[in-house]
């Protein structure tokens, strides 16, 4: 005869960890053309581009990262959806793993303000081994000193760490932005109370 454990020795059974994210399934996480905000043709089209990094400097070749941001004139819309990919139509949203070095790229067009004065940025999104959830971060644009000096994020950032959030500017015009997870370089990441949707704003 087979009896059901009593309530008491449910209590006695230790908790169980949290999963860490991943595995990510190749029929479903990424997807054609994820990594194409626009197609690399584009006369705006700009790359954006850089490696994951963990704690040791060393890449994190297993990775996955997602983009969201506004057009060039500064346009948040879903009038078309972010999954379209037809070639013309500005997306919004991205999705890419990393290769076997860590490296990741997005065919995107650098963003817009959303208002008068305010710093245009890319809002990334980190997934990654040995994560207990995703990480959230900005990448905000190099070129506008002045904007960048008055953003609210930002100007509460000690200045050394504010460098973290800000992508470089190639000389071709491209952005690189490398993604350090942790270590003296490790960039800032931000909590949200709820998943976040992009607004533009910086609450």
């Amino acid at each position: 005869m087979t009896t059901s454990p009593t309530s008491a020795q449910h209590e006695q059974l230790p908790q169980t960890p949290s999963q860490t994210v991943g595995p990510f399934y190749g029929y479903a996480l990424p997807y054609k053309d994820g990594e194409k905000l626009v197609d690399p043709a584009h006369p705006d089209a700009v790359r954006l581009h850089g490696t994951v990094y963990d704690g040791a400097g060393a890449a994190v070749p297993d990775s996955l990262l997602e983009i969201w941001q506004p057009d060039s004139s500064g346009k948040i819309s879903s009038e078309h959806g972010s999954l379209l990919r037809d070639g013309h139509t500005f997306a919004g949203w991205g999705r890419t793993s990393v290769d076997n070095s860590g490296q990741y790229w997005f065919n995107t067009v650098n963003p817009g303000p959303t208002a008068p004065g305010k710093a245009p940025f890319i809002l990334l999104t980190v997934f990654a081994r040995g994560l207990m959830d995703r990480l959230f971060t900005r990448i905000y644009l190099p070129d506008d000193a002045e904007a960048l000096t008055s953003d609210s994020l930002l100007s509460s950032l000690p200045e050394d760490r504010r460098q973290t959030l800000i992508a470089e500017r190639e000389p071709s015009g491209n952005l690189r932005f490398d993604v350090h997870l942790q270590g003296t370089q490790e960039t800032v990441f931000l909590q949200y109370p709820r998943t976040p949707q992009f607004t533009g704003r910086d609450d």
